[in-house]
C-alpha cells in the first residue's frame, strides 16, 4: 500500500500494479474500500494479464485519513481523480462499483484520459433519487435542521447522512442531462440488487451517449455482485471495453 496527499489534505491510501495500459482503475463503493472482493479479485486477475490496475480508499474509507461523516461526492471524486493523476501516466478504464459508478461518470466528463467504462450495479444521484426521495418530511426536516440522519443498512452500522452530503449531491447530479462517453460502456446489473434498481440502470443506460453501450441484467444476483460468476461477469466485461 501506498500514500500520496489529497486534495483536502488527508492521507489517500492506493495499491498500484504496473503492466500494460491502459491501466484498469476500480472505484469502490459507499462505505466500501480497496480490500473488499471485487477489487482484490480484478487486481489479481489483471496482473496475472499483465495489465496495469489501480484501487484506493477514498478519504474516510478504508485506511485513507478522514472521516466518513465528513465526506461528499464531491469530495471523493475529487479524491479519485486526485490519484489517478498521481499513478497512471496514460490512458485509463473506469470500473466503478455502486457509488463509484456515480464517481466515475464524473470522471468521465473531467479527464480525457478515459478510454472505457464498467459500471457494476452503479448507483448514480443516489444520494438524491435514493436517499432523499425516500425521506419523510420528518426525515427530511431532520437532516436539514440537525445536520444528520442515521439509516439502517443491511451491511453493517448504519448509514449517517448528512446535510453536506444532500446538498453537494445536488451539485453533483448525472441523471439530469446527456453524458458523452466516446468509448465502449458496459454496465452490469443483478435483478436482486435492493439497494440500486434497474430504473436506475436504464436511466443510466439512457442518458449515457456512446457509440458502444451495453447493459446486462443478471438474473438472480445482489448489489454486492461479487459471486464468482459475477466476478467472470465484470472481467468479460472489462475485456470488452479494452477492445
Amino acid at each position: 500500500m501506498q500514500q500520496i496527499d489529497g486534495p483536502n489534505g488527508t492521507l489517500l491510501a492506493y495499491a498500484k500494479t504496473d503492466g500494460e495500459g491502459p491501466a484498469i482503475v476500480f472505484l469502490s463503493g459507499y462505505k466500501s474500500d480497496m480490500e473488499g472482493t471485487k477489487a482484490v479479485h480484478l487486481e489479481a486477475w489483471a496482473k496475472a494479464q499483465g495489465r496495469a490496475f489501480l484501487r484506493f480508499d477514498y478519504s474516510g474509507h478504508g485506511v485513507s485519513g478522514g472521516v466518513f461523516e465528513d465526506g461528499c461526492i464531491g469530495d471523493w471524486a475529487r479524491d479519485a481523480q486526485a490519484v489517478i493523476e498521481a499513478t497512471c501516466d496514460g490512458p485509463v478504464v473506469l470500473v466503478g462499483s455502486s457509488m463509484g459508478g456515480w464517481i466515475a461518470s464524473l470522471l468521465t466528463q473531467r479527464m480525457d484520459r478515459v478510454v472505457g467504462f464498467v459500471g457494476i450495479a452503479a448507483a448514480p444521484d443516489f444520494t438524491e433519487d435514493g436517499f432523499w426521495a425516500g425521506f419523510s418530511e420528518d426525515e427530511r426536516r431532520q437532516v436539514m435542521e440537525e445536520g444528520r440522519i442515521a439509516l439502517p443498512s443491511d451491511y453493517g452500522d448504519p448509514y449517517i447522512v448528512t446535510r453536506r452530503l444532500i446538498e453537494d449531491g445536488r451539485d453533483h447530479l448525472v441523471l439530469r442531462s446527456p453524458l458523452p462517453m466516446p468509448y465502449p460502456v458496459r454496465l452490469v446489473q443483478g435483478t436482486e440488487d435492493t439497494a440500486v434498481s434497474r430504473e436506475t440502470a436504464l436511466r443510466l443506460l439512457d442518458h449515457i451517449d456512446s457509440p458502444d453501450l451495453r447493459l446486462t441484467l443478471v438474473k438472480g444476483t445482489d448489489h454486492r455482485f461479487s459471486e464468482p460468476a459475477n466476478l467472470r461477469h465484470i472481467e468479460q466485461a472489462i475485456l470488452e471495453v479494452l477492445g
